[in-house]
């Protein structure tokens, strides 16, 4: 059966994989479409559309958007992003520029816990948008820590004693943003947003009435029950299902493309429905 994966990252992000790699690897386990759905950024996207025609398999354009919500950070992937939108690029620019001073701040906390570690190291890992996951590299690479999980729980991640808050973007901004630019915003990972189904149920109403066209049913830690109630809701609220991995290669090594855990699996027939609604819509896709 055909099966696709939409939501995915590269290195011009915080994958391992360029987008050429990411696109030669969707082909070579049998995925007919994937998303490239990189953090605050489109520039690995002309990279992958290119890949996709030499290779067969079906490259969207996208992008993934950290947003500030009443309840915390939210993630909204945006699908069929016009990668050269000079209002997007904008916006990225200003979010890459928070991230630096995010980026150097981290930096220095770990420099005041006697770690030997310096932004020059930190940017010479990244080939695009510099992030946590380069911090942590560095991390393993010089013996701080034995893996990417030491990393984030004992330093990086909100208990971590290097931590410093993301500045994100508003969710009015974000949802304007991405449906000016005709993107399909999509809820991703709803239960990393809450795992209190009522909560979870109010905010994603409150969510589509901003504009949320869509919701990951299918996602790499759901459980058999979770996807069931995201079903529900996306029926209740009358959203478009999504999928995907949230690959990143060997950031998170256990998880796989197309199957994340390996029990994931995304039917081409989700994508089918999403561009019968786009092109209900007269949206091109």
């Amino acid at each position: 059966m055909p099966a696709i994966d939409l939501h995915t990252h590269s290195t011009a992000s915080d994958g391992t994989y360029t987008p050429t790699e990411l696109v030669k690897a969707a082909r070579d386990v049998g995925l007919t479409a994937i998303a490239l759905t990189d953090h605050d950024t489109m520039e690995g996207v002309p990279e992958a559309l290119e890949a996709g025609v030499k290779t067969g398999v079906e490259v969207i354009p996208g992008c993934e958007l950290s947003v500030e919500s009443k309840i915390g950070v939210l993630h909204v992937v945006g699908l069929w992003v016009d990668p050269y939108s000079e209002r997007l690029k904008r916006v990225f620019e200003y979010i890459r520029e928070r991230r630096a001073v995010r980026n150097e701040l981290m930096v220095g906390k770990l420099q005041k816990l006697g770690f030997d570690i310096t932004m020059e190291e930190v940017q010479g890992q990244a080939t695009g948008t510099v992030g946590r996951p380069h911090i942590a590299r560095i991390l393993l690479e010089k013996g701080y820590v034995k893996n990417f999980d030491e990393a984030f729980n004992e330093y990086l991640g909100k208990k971590g004693k290097a931590y410093f808050p993301k500045d994100n973007i508003s969710q009015e901004e974000a949802f304007e943003l991405l449906n000016s630019a005709n993107a399909m915003p999509i809820l991703a990972h709803p239960f990393l947003l809450s795992p209190d189904e009522e909560i979870l149920d109010r905010e994603v109403g409150r969510l589509k009435e901003m504009g949320l066209q869509g919701i990951e049913v299918y996602y790499s830690s759901h459980t058999v029950d979770m996807t069931g109630f995201v079903k529900g809701l996306a029926r209740k609220y009358d959203l478009l299902p999504s999928g995907g991995s949230d690959f990143h290669g060997s950031v998170k090594p256990e998880i796989q493309l197309g199957k994340g855990a390996g029990k994931l699996f995304v039917h081409h027939s989700v994508l089918d429905g999403m561009k019968a609604f786009r092109q209900s819509k007269g949206l091109k896709i």
